[in-house]
């Protein structure tokens, strides 16, 4: 028997970058483009998504170990405002599970990784034009410099998926 989809919301880097590679894995379902804000002192809008998954296709530890690995998960740089590197929990019980993959995958990265665990509170999608951004022109030149590459590393160390 399937389990139903779950949802979780995902922050980092551009949103169009990051739908990009979330629309890539198998067991994904769909892929809402936006912003998401969280409580204080979180609460402005940062650019994000929202995965629908199945987990029996795709657990929770690949889904934050490609989203670790996909965006600047170790860097407070100047723009975090903008792309909070963060994993938005939709309930208690997500949220555990979240801080318990995060905790194991530690050790597998070279420096600590700044990436918070906060409870979704709010999502407002991409303007229109926006959405699907990759898929409609992955000749740009954004997408060939930072998409591109991010599914390439895909593609080599997740192919499974």
């Amino acid at each position: 028997m399937l389990k139903e989809a779950e949802q979780i919301g995902l922050g980092g880097g551009c949103h169009w970058c990051t739908e990009a590679v979330f629309q890539n894995l198998a067991g994904v379902g769909k892929v809402s483009q936006g912003f998401i804000r969280s409580d204080p002192p979180h609460e402005s809008w940062s650019e994000a998504i929202i995965a629908a998954f199945n987990p029996e296709k795709i657990d929770y530890a690949i889904l934050i170990e490609v989203h670790l690995r996909t965006h600047a998960s170790m860097s407070q740089h100047k723009m975090r405002g903008k792309y909070r590197s963060a994993i938005y929990t939709f309930n208690d019980h997500q949220s555990a599970l979240v801080k318990n993959v995060l905790e194991r995958l530690q050790p597998e990265f070279d420096e600590q990784l700044i990436t918070m665990v906060l409870p979704h509170r709010e999502f407002k999608p991409s303007d229109e034009r926006f959405q699907n951004y990759y898929s409609t022109n992955p000749e740009r030149p954004f997408c060939r410099t930072y998409i591109d590459p991010k599914l390439r590393m895909l593609r080599e160390q997740f192919s499974e998926y």
